[in-house]
């Protein structure tokens, strides 16, 4: 915290008193990081335009295909930080309770997701929402772009490509 209050130019004290914690500074970072910036952090999910652009869409195939092409942005510019968090989080309970809120953040985003794919009566009729929406928070984990993408080598597009195809394939009625 001292690198960062005197980067910052301000006392230590301060950082503290903005963030509260390690961990509090680390989850605005990430907040940050997956919003795509700062100024973009503090607009609520549902109203950023990437989301609305889903939300609004009629097409069930072109909304998996938009939260698709969110994927590697996000895994892009949060992924160092989150892969670090991971490791860290075994040894302190307060990361650990930080990856804990983000990941069922994202579950319930996903949910939401899913939700609206199936208010649109798109889903298959044999999977249940919570099986769609397990399938969608792993085919759009972390783990999941690491291998495809810095393990195997996928491009970001071939990557953006597979995880549009694969929700489509495993979800959506005919």
């Amino acid at each position: 915290m001292t690198a960062i209050a005197a980067a910052a130019g301000v006392v230590v004290e301060t950082v503290y008193r903005i963030f509260g914690s390690k961990a509090g500074l680390l989850a605005a970072v990430i907040e940050a990081l997956l919003a795509g910036g700062a100024t973009r952090a503090q607009v609520p999910v549902e109203e950023r335009p990437a989301i609305r652009a889903i939300r609004d869409g009629a097409d069930p195939r072109r909304q998996v295909t938009l939260y698709a092409a969110t994927q590697p942005g996000i895994h892009g510019r949060s992924g160092p930080l989150l892969r670090a968090l991971r490791e860290a989080k075994e040894n302190d309970a307060d990361l650990a309770q930080l990856w804990d809120r983000l990941e069922k953040r994202r579950l319930d985003g996903q949910g939401r997701f899913v939700g609206l794919l199936a208010e649109r009566g798109a889903l298959r009729s044999d999977i249940s929402m919570e099986e769609a929406r397990d399938l969608v928070w792993t085919l759009c984990s972390l783990p999941i772009h690491d291998l495809l993408v810095l393990e195997r080598g996928w491009t970001r597009e071939r990557y953006e490509s597979w995880l549009a195809g694969a929700p489509t394939r495993e979800l959506l009625g005919s």
